[in-house]
This record gives C-alpha cells, sequence and structure tokens, in this order.
C-alpha cells in the first residue's frame, strides 16, 4: 500500500515537472514561431492572424491587449495577475490552467506601438484526460483490491499465531497435550512442526519429572515405613533379646539404604550441572578396572562366580574417582544378576585413540525393547525387581552421566551368553 502511494506522487507529482517543463519549453518555441510568422507575413491584424493560428499546431492562443482585454475567441483565460505581468515585458512561464494543471507560457510584444501579451498552451486532449482519469481510478481500484489481499493475508499469516500464542498459555499453565496443525509448508508450518515437537517433548519431560518424584516418594517411603514399625515394636517390653537384635540390624539396614539414596540422588543432581567439572589425571586404566574386580571380590567369589579379565596396557587422561564409579557400578550389577556359578568378561582395548570397556555376564539380561531405558533414574527392569536384590535405580543413571562429561559413549546389548554386555566407549585423551 505505502509502494502503491509512492507510485502513485511519482507519476503524478515528479514526473509531472519533467513534462510540465519539457511542454513549456515547447510553448515558449511555438509562441516565438507565431511572432516570426506575423512579422514576415502581409497581415496587418493581429487579432485576425492569431485567431486565424490557434489550433493549428495543437495550441491554444490568447492574446490581451494592453488594456487587459482577452481579444480572441478562445476558451483559454488567464489570471489578472499573470497578464499585467506579460504586459509589463516579462516572460511569464509558471502558469496552470484548470484541473489537470495544464502548462500556459506568456510572452509580451509590442505591434504598431501597442503593447500585448500573448498567451499560449497545449491543446486539450480528451483522450488523454480520460486515460489520466482511468489510471487514476486503476490506482483507487488497485489500492482497494490490495487491501482486501492485505487483510485476507494477514488474517491467514495472524490466525495461525493467534492459535501459538493461545497454545503456548496453556503449556505455561502445564499442559503439555497440545497439537497444532501443521499442513502448511511456510515459516509458519515450520514454526507450528516446532512447536508441536517442543510441547511432546516438554510433555515426555513432565512425565519424567512425575515419575521421579513417584520413584522417589515410594523408595523413601518404603524404607521409613521399616524403620517406623520396627521403632514401635522395639517399645515393647515383651520383644526378647534376639528379635530386638534382628529389628535393630533391619533398622540398620533400611537407614544405609535412605542414606544411599541421598548421596546417589545428589552425586545425580551434581553430575546433572553444567558447570560440573573433572578432574583430569593420566593414569593406567587396565589397572583401574583390575583394582574394581578385585575389590568386588567378596561379592562374586562368594557366589563362585568365575570372572574372566583380558586387558591391554592403556593409559588414559580421564577423572580417575569417577571413572573408578562407573566400573564398580556396571560390574557390581553384572554380580547381582548373575547366578551362581556363572560367569563375567572384563575386556579392554585401545583403537584410534578410542578406548573400549566391555563388561559382559550371563545372567537375566536385558529385553531388548528396554535397553533405551535403563539409563533413565529408578529404571528397574521386570525380570529384575527381586526383594532380595538392593538397589534403587540410580546407578546406571549416574554411570550415564560420567560417561557423557566424558565425551563418551555406552550402550547396552546382549552378551554371547544371553545375559548383558555394557560396552563404554571413551576418548583416551
Amino acid at each position: 500500500m505505502v509502494s502503491l502511494f509512492v507510485a502513485y506522487l511519482g507519476t503524478t507529482y515528479l514526473y509531472k515537472d519533467v513534462i510540465h517543463k519539457e511542454i513549456r519549453q515547447i510553448l515558449l518555441k511555438n509562441s516565438e514561431k507565431v511572432l516570426e510568422l506575423y512579422h514576415t507575413s502581409n497581415s496587418d491584424d493581429i487579432v485576425r492572424f492569431t485567431q486565424t493560428f490557434t489550433g493549428t499546431i495543437g495550441s491554444r492562443l490568447q492574446l490581451y491587449n494592453q488594456e487587459g482585454v482577452p481579444l480572441l475567441d478562445e476558451d483559454l483565460k488567464v489570471e489578472t495577475k499573470h497578464v499585467e505581468t506579460v504586459l509589463s515585458g516579462e516572460v511569464e512561464d509558471k502558469i496552470f490552467e484548470g484541473e489537470f494543471q495544464v502548462p500556459v507560457v506568456g510572452i509580451p510584444f509590442s505591434d504598431n506601438g501597442k503593447s500585448y501579451a500573448l498567451f499560449i498552451s497545449v491543446e486539450r486532449n480528451k483522450v488523454e484526460e480520460e486515460t489520466m482519469n482511468s489510471i487514476h481510478l486503476m490506482y483507487v481500484f488497485i489500492l482497494f483490491l490490495g487491501s482486501l489481499l492485505v487483510i485476507i493475508g494477514a488474517r491467514y499469516v495472524v490466525n495461525p499465531l493467534v492459535r501459538l500464542t493461545e497454545a503456548t498459555r496453556k503449556m505455561a499453565q502445564g499442559n503439555f497435550k497440545i497439537e497444532l496443525p501443521t499442513k502448511r509448508k511456510d515459516e509458519i508450518g515450520v514454526l507450528s512442526t516446532s512447536f508441536n515437537e517442543m510441547a511432546r517433548e516438554l510433555g515426555k519431560l513432565d512425565q519424567m519429572r512425575q515419575e521421579f518424584v513417584a520413584n522417589v516418594s515410594h523408595e523413601i517411603q518404603s524404607p521409613l515405613t521399616s524403620i517406623s514399625g520396627f521403632s514401635k515394636a522395639l517399645q515393647q517390653k515383651q520383644v526378647n533379646e534376639e528379635t530386638r537384635n534382628r529389628y535393630l540390624k533391619i533398622i540398620e539396614q533400611e537407614s544405609e539404604r535412605l542414606s544411599r539414596l541421598g548421596r546417589n540422588l545428589l552425586q545425580l543432581s551434581h553430575l546433572q550441572h553444567d558447570q560440573h567439572k573433572l578432574t583430569l589425571a593420566t593414569y593406567r586404566l587396565d589397572e583401574q578396572l583390575r583394582s574394581v574386580v578385585i575389590g568386588l571380590e567378596p561379592q562374586w567369589s562368594a557366589k563362585d562366580i568365575i570372572v574372566d579379565i583380558h586387558l591391554e596396557p592403556i593409559t588414559v587422561e580421564a577423572d580417575e574417582d569417577q571413572l573408578n564409579q562407573v566400573w564398580m557400578n556396571i560390574i557390581n550389577n553384572s554380580i547381582k544378576f548373575t547366578p551362581a556359578q556363572g560367569k563375567i568378561a572384563v575386556e579392554a582395548t585401545v583403537n584410534n585413540n578410542q578406548i573400549t570397556v566391555s563388561i559382559s555376564d550371563n545372567g537375566v539380561g536385558i529385553p531388548k525393547e528396554e535397553r533405551k531405558d535403563i539409563f533413565k533414574p529408578f529404571h528397574k527392569v521386570d525380570k529384575s525387581r527381586d526383594p532380595s536384590i538392593k538397589g534403587n535405580g540410580l546407578g546406571l543413571s549416574i554411570v550415564k552421566q560420567i560417561v557423557d562429561l566424558h565425551r563418551g559413549h555406552i550402550e547396552v546389548s546382549e552378551s554371547p551368553w544371553g545375559g548383558a554386555k555394557f560396552i563404554v566407549t571413551i576418548p583416551q585423551l
């Protein structure tokens, strides 16, 4: 609309000045030719000559005598002030006539001792006037049509933004079950698609948050219920010494369970913090893995588990304490879920500055459909839901965070013996 308005001004005013200047130059030349023809002709009547001459070359003439009276039968009328200026001997070329501001030029001359003012203008062209009227009418029509299209286009653009704004308000109130139309292929469609993806991801995060809170509540409530119940039982005087010691042992175990849960939650939160920094050191990874296996000997030897170790001499630059917990958690899990007289294999190799550590067992294994979720907090595989096996489902979440901080990767698959196989890959330096 602005460009249309500018175009109108340009065609109506900007170019008009150029055209009028050209017309004035032509009119001055024509007026000089008229006077030259009159002086070279045998005519001695200026009025009759100019009356005959007007209209012959597409021009209109008007002659004023020294009293300012028009002498020709022509509809060209000039204001008195312009007539007086020309009669005083000056050329006047800044005169415009009529609705369409047609240029008029006035020149003074004398004949037989009398002063005259000759005014000349172009002959009115009704075709041109109608053309200009048509152009102006076309501008009005284009302006109206353009405005209508702008309104339609604005609604086409604004309505999706209004829906997007409303969806944002709903999302701010915690409603993530939002689906915006995404049939459009333009930027609005891309934005709607991105918004839907964001809503789905936020919905998943909210669901994970709810599950996390529920799992934490469950993990805390179970030991607290045991502690509360056995504490009340101890208050009964008829409890014998053996029973009392058993109750105290259970209370101690549940207290330790709560303590482990608290430590794991704090550690997981600390690892997930964006500004968490690793304490890097250069050490022998193979010796660290061997030390972890030896440290867990009481657990695997009690179940007569065979631990097979194949470790290349590997030097790594990493956070020694953090990686120690990675190997401790994974191997400890393998021991938990490997049956008596089972087998665990620990291997470490290096290739192109990439260290690969694999820990395999012949335990119950992990179903394929659950492998993508085992690194989520509090996730427990159905097969492992055994009350005799202690755990709160945070160990592998901590492992995943530590490996990610080392710019590594961890995955789980089926071992050659049907159990679980954890593969950790980290850069050597």
